[in-house]
């Protein structure tokens, strides 16, 4: 992975650095946007009694804001017409955007915005920031670069969920947001200094429907998008419910939830690690395969496992270290399968994921009715398909 060199800024130019800088930053960006993202999850009973309207209400959010993916393929086909920094910054303003809305106004509402104005962001910024890398690293260190890039997800649970856990409790359900949208400031003017201005192509890009016929009628992306769906929603069947089963079983509240979320993040980090150190070297599809049939084992477990709190801790991290490593492998197979229509499968395998997350969103309350073992058991089957997809139809890079 080459360095640019860093010479001395010029007044209203971006600042020149080395490409590990530009993926650091990236990955606090990342960290603060998935903050914002994922404390619906953590925190769930305690916001919704906060705005005073049952869980129920806010899962239906969450559904709705999984649902946006489908929006995907058309925002990350701008990201190519509008280039990459451009589209990465209209995601953090979106994003500071969303935060305002439930600081001004703390109501239902707002909140309901403020999730699919998060969800927007994230559509933008993440498919366009993908491309970017593989637009400049090569493919046999892309699954360092974007295991580094990945880490603003378990970040996010390692360093903004018990910040957001502590401000709950002295504070109420709504003061994360505040510190959210003053850090976000500072890294979206970070990003408009290190980033290259875009250089539009001297020929003209394929078209959105063009786009989408390669994809569409190429059997391995679609495998690969196949699979991502499939591991997304495997996991929000279990996400979606894991903080009220917590609450419910161990009667954890807004602290306790907080401190549980870094029980997540190490293991999400540690899943980050472990593509960075192998994924490159045993070959990406070997390693997503890896991910998936351990995945499989850590959730028919976790019921077995959780009947203590610190059997949950376990399982749970069990869970979503495996997740992390299907997850991550999964993207940087995805830079590859189509070169030529790049940022446009990277934004369906968006979509992809989105549409996973909103199945699970909308399953997982009510297997739950059922008790933990109807999510475990429908995970595991949602990973085992994913398997047998990856087996049959995508190819070996």
């Amino acid at each position: 992975m080459q360095i640019e060199p860093m010479p001395l800024p010029i007044e209203g130019q971006p600042i020149r650095v080395g490409l590990r800088f530009q993926l650091i930053t990236f990955s606090v960006a990342r960290t603060i946007v998935n903050t914002g993202y994922r404390l619906i999850y953590a925190f769930l009973p305690i916001i919704a009694a906060g705005l005073g309207v049952p869980i129920e209400a806010i899962t239906q959010a969450v559904v709705m804001r999984s649902l946006l993916g489908i929006a995907a393929p058309v925002l990350g086909t701008a990201a190519d017409r509008l280039g990459h920094k451009t589209a990465m910054l209209i995601g953090m303003v979106l994003f500071i955007g969303a935060l305002g809305l439930v600081i001004i106004w703390p109501t239902y509402p707002a909140m309901v915005a403020s999730i699919l104005l998060v969800a927007t962001s994230k559509i933008i910024f993440d498919p366009a920031m993908q491309a970017y890398i593989g637009d400049r690293v090569e493919y046999a260190q892309r699954g360092l670069a974007i295991a580094i890039t990945e880490m603003g997800w378990s970040g996010a649970f390692l360093i903004g969920m018990p910040l957001t856990g502590a401000l709950i409790a002295v504070r109420g359900w709504s003061a994360p947001y505040v510190w959210l949208a003053v850090v976000s400031l500072i890294v979206t003017f970070l990003l408009v200094r290190i980033l290259p201005a875009h250089e539009k192509p001297a020929v003209a890009k394929p078209s959105l429907f063009s786009n989408l016929r390669t994809v569409l009628s190429h059997p391995s992306a679609l495998g690969a998008l196949s699979v991502g769906l499939l591991i997304c929603t495997s996991n929000e069947v279990v996400g979606i419910i894991y903080a009220e089963w917590l609450h419910n079983t161990f009667f954890l509240e807004a602290a306790a939830l907080g401190i549980t979320a870094l029980v997540i993040g190490f293991a999400e980090l540690g899943g980050e690690g472990l593509v960075a150190a192998l994924a490159d070297r045993i070959g990406k599809r070997r390693a997503l395969i890896g991910g998936l049939i351990l995945n499989a084992t850590a959730v028919s477990a976790l019921p077995l496992i959780g009947k203590t709190q610190t059997g949950a801790m376990i399982g749970l991290f069990l869970m979503f270290i495996t997740f992390e490593v299907a997850v991550v492998t999964s993207i940087s197979l995805m830079t590859e399968i189509l070169p030529q229509a790049r940022a446009t499968l990277l934004a369906a395998n968006v979509s992809a994921y989105s549409g996973g997350r909103a199945l699970g969103a909308f399953i997982g309350p009510m297997l739950f009715v059922l008790g933990l073992r109807a999510n475990s058991i429908a995970a595991l089957v949602l990973d085992v398909a994913a398997v047998l997809i990856l087996l049959a139809v995508v190819r070996q890079d």
